[in-house]
């Protein structure tokens, strides 16, 4: 029993000792703004489950008239500052710690609770783009002559048009009870494109490799080439696209949320509150209404593009180099 324990104690120092001397965990941890990005991110999924978890959905959507003041400061602002909203009810110092909007709802759950939205929108954007682009890039790329020239065409047509006008030409076509979804699958259609043409590249480079040759005389069929020796050899383009796309997706479904082509009305989006706050909010002096949504969406944001640079930076041995 002894020895199995030892066995077992060794493989696991081996696997710790693996990851360990990785040359792109070692380079990620080693940068400071990457585990800054990778700290924002964790603690926004964080809040993002607490979200879904412990707050009610319908109880944070309808009106509050009667439980809380409308247009309410934050408490602590209200203590600090004096009550710019001039409802002189009373409230404590840690009360509506990001105030309430019009229909005295508590902004702090909703802020909270967008980041759900923001997280699972975007994670499904970033997912089905990255998914489509790698396959239509690497069939490309394998296939080449007319397969190439039909998807890669297609994908110039698509990138020659502004991102987000091209997006809300497509957003308009869908159905307005579908709220984000139809965000959702507009922005797919942007994406995917920019995941073709990063893809396409990576995977020509990889067919250049004699083993590639090696295995297609060996008599491998061409979905195992793509699946076993080209795939894998594109995850490091794959990887740091996706990253910087997730946080461009949920700057995009804000987007279109601000302009009044995603959530519907009363959903807690970042983007519809920011829409509201600016409407309703800054001209009259309640700044709050617009600032903490903002707030926490250029924060998720900033993570993400912190932690895609660098792991830009720690997947390519070329930019590795420079820095040295």
């Amino acid at each position: 029993m002894s020895t199995e324990t030892e066995v077992g104690a060794t493989k696991s120092r081996g696997l710790f000792d693996r990851l360990r001397a990785s040359p792109f965990l070692s380079d990620l941890l080693s940068n400071r703004l990457a585990l800054a990005g990778l700290t924002i991110i964790v603690v926004m999924v964080v809040v993002a489950l607490y979200a879904k978890l412990f707050i009610g959905l319908e109880a944070i959507s309808l009106t509050q008239f009667g439980q809380n003041p409308p247009r309410q400061a934050p408490g602590w602002w209200v203590h600090l500052f004096g009550d710019p909203s001039a409802t002189l009810q009373p409230v404590g110092f840690l009360d509506y710690p990001f105030g309430t909007d019009g229909q005295a709802r508590d902004i702090f759950p909703r802020v909270l609770y967008g980041a759900w939205y923001a997280m699972l929108y975007g994670t499904i954007t970033v997912g089905i783009s990255t998914v489509a682009g790698v396959g239509l890039g690497i069939v490309a790329a394998y296939f080449g002559d007319i397969t190439d020239n039909v998807v890669m065409r297609t994908m110039d047509v698509l990138l020659a048009f502004p991102s987000l006008l091209l997006a809300l030409a497509l957003v308009a076509i869908f159905p307005d009870d579908l709220g984000l979804w139809r965000a959702v699958a507009a922005l797919t259609l942007v994406y995917t494109p920019r995941f073709a043409r990063v893809i396409r590249g990576a995977a020509l480079a990889v067919l250049e490799d004699e083993y590639v040759d090696a295995t297609e005389s060996l008599g491998a069929t061409s979905p195992r080439i793509i699946v076993r020796h080209i795939l894998p050899n594109c995850l490091a383009p794959i990887t740091v696209q996706s990253t910087l796309n997730f946080g461009l997706a949920i700057i995009d479904l804000a987007a279109l949320s601000f302009l009044g082509f995603g959530a519907a009305t009363g959903t807690p989006s970042w983007g519809l509150m920011l829409s509201n706050g600016v409407d309703q909010g800054l001209l009259t002096g309640q700044w709050w209404w617009s600032f903490f949504p903002g707030l926490l969406l250029a924060l998720t944001v900033l993570g993400f593009n912190l932690l895609g640079d660098g792991m830009r930076d720690a997947l390519d041995p070329r930019m590795r180099e420079a820095i040295d």
